[in-house]
């Protein structure tokens, strides 16, 4: 059966988004005005101008709504048990952000059974979708034990296919003495226990974290057990972990804070995807990254949530768009890009991101005419309707 959006105000279709191997350049934004959509079997069939769409089995009427597509979110921490809302208070308070209280999370998920520990997914997944996210990445990291890390990526597994062992998030407490050890531990059963549940492998590479010896141990391991490698780069100060994400040929360095010329020289010239995560600044007072330096530069950039208990707890993609034009001098259509083209070469696909024929039908209509209300109106819960896979996800708010 297939089904006509008619009557849109703002199509955005995008240039394509990813594909299946390394990207270089930013990509381009493309929306149609007085568009309509044809979606058969989970997949765009058609798009172009209202006056020449085909006949289908059922027609809804956007009411010239604005359509996208849906949000690719490539950053995310969501398997945890607990919260930090004293750790934020305090920063909003001055107390500066360090990655230390990672370890609150751990003890908190470690001591969570699986029900707890997939109830909260469920519900942050909801919550996502709600906001328009219709594709996500999951990230390990709060069990630092072979058991917890391998239950972490089983229950992220079932909800998305895009899955990352993060075993090198910091060293836990009972490692403290003999970091050699627990390094040891993530590239051998730990990383084993993981992979066969996991896409990709990735390490925090930073102060307090991991330093490049020992995410490059990690990295490669993982890389010869199958995984593609993802970089926690460059957060709280200049460092290696861009130079060596693109040296690795990751598919995304997130973070991207702080930069030198040369680290910019490398994510505009190699396949690596700059990931900015401005929630994060939002939440920790930090600077914000960039955003005009790398696209200047021929960077591609993404945009995503971070979201975890921690350092930015929020799932909104359309936050990140208003923060990334408000804070880090994007353009409307380059945020909007960014938070879905953009995720998805940060993500390596080239089915999500993007509407063009062919592409999985994963939709947002907003309550609005044009794809700028989303920073125009920050805050305001613009998204009525979205579409997964071609079926309805969250409610029309449209004539049928």
């Amino acid at each position: 059966m297939s089904l006509l959006l008619a009557n849109i105000g703002e199509l955005v279709t995008n240039d394509g988004g990813g594909t299946g191997g390394a990207v270089a350049g930013p990509g381009a934004f493309a929306a149609v005005t007085g568009a309509a959509l044809v979606i058969e079997a989970g997949r765009v069939a058609w798009t172009g101008p209202a006056g020449q769409a085909p006949d289908a089995d059922r027609r809804i009427d956007c009411g010239g709504r604005a359509v996208l597509p849906g949000f690719v979110d490539s950053h995310a921490h969501l398997v945890f048990a607990g919260e930090r809302s004293a750790e934020f208070a305090a920063r909003m308070a001055g107390t500066p952000y360090q990655a230390g209280g990672i370890a609150t999370t751990v003890a908190a998920t470690r001591a969570a059974s699986d029900e707890r520990l997939r109830a909260n997914l469920r519900a942050l997944r909801a919550e996502m979708l709600a906001q328009g996210t219709t594709t996500f990445e999951c990230k390990s990291g709060y069990g630092l034990t072979v058991a917890d890390e391998r239950r972490s990526v089983s229950l992220a597994a079932e909800l998305t296919p895009e899955v990352t062992f993060l075993g090198a998030h910091v060293v836990p407490p009972e490692f403290a003495a003999d970091r050699d050890g627990y390094l040891d531990l993530v590239r051998g059963p730990m990383l084993a226990a993981c992979a066969p549940r996991a896409r990709w492998v990735d390490v925090f590479c930073e102060r307090g974290a991991f330093g490049p010896d020992e995410a490059r141990a990690v990295l490669t391991a993982g890389q010869a057990a199958g995984l593609i490698p993802r970089v926690h780069a460059n957060q709280l100060g200049a460092g290696p972990g861009v130079q060596l994400a693109v040296e690795l040929g990751a598919a995304s360095a997130d973070h991207c804070t702080y930069l030198t010329d040369g680290d910019v020289a490398a994510l505009a010239g190699g396949g690596t995807v700059a990931t900015l995560l401005p929630g994060v600044e939002f939440s920790t007072r930090s600077p914000y990254p960039d955003a005009r330096r790398l696209l200047d530069a021929g960077a591609t950039v993404a945009l995503a949530t971070d979201c975890n208990p921690g350092s930015c707890f929020t799932s909104s993609m359309p936050l990140a768009v208003a923060l990334a034009v408000r804070e880090m001098r994007m353009t409307t259509k380059e945020a909007v890009w960014a938070a879905t083209a953009g995720g998805a070469r940060a993500l390596r696909r080239d089915d999500v991101g993007h509407l063009r024929p062919g592409a999985r039908a994963d939709l947002v209509l907003l309550d609005a005419p044009s794809h700028v209300y989303l920073a125009y109106r920050p805050g305001v819960p613009l998204v009525g309707t979205v579409v997964h896979g071609g079926e309805l996800a969250v409610g029309w708010r449209t004539a049928e």
